[in-house]
């Protein structure tokens, strides 16, 4: 939003007495967490579980934001952590698909059938 110039910001409605104040939260930052553990243990395929619980959290958080009508804070946070978690998915797909390339090809190299001596008919 921009300002015009010579003309003052609206100012915003003043807050109820009874209102909460806007407080960060605590599943953010647990999201966050989640998701830098999907991260660092994604390549070790370790990083499923975390990040998929991130997922889950990031958007139970999302829904409680929502309901609060703006007294839940840490947006960031949850962003960061779902980037996270999402890479953290990303680099056990990766893993996953290695390990298949991996497997096929040493199941091609591998002889099959009885393997006989040459003098035998």
């Amino acid at each position: 939003m921009t300002i015009a110039p010579g003309s003052a910001p609206a100012a915003s409605a003043p807050r109820h007495p009874l209102d909460p104040d806007p407080v960060r939260a605590t599943k953010a930052r647990a999201v966050f967490a989640l998701g830098l553990m999907g991260a660092m243990t994604g390549l070790l395929l370790g990083g499923v579980v975390p990040a998929t619980v991130a997922l889950h959290l990031a958007r139970q958080a999302r829904r409680e934001a929502y309901a609060s009508g703006g007294f839940l804070t840490g947006a960031a946070w949850l962003r960061r952590g779902e980037r996270l978690a999402w890479t953290g998915l990303g680099l056990v797909a990766v893993s996953v698909v290695a390990l298949l390339v991996i497997g096929v090809v040493r199941l091609a190299e591998a002889p099959y059938g009885q393997d006989f001596d040459p003098t035998v008919d």
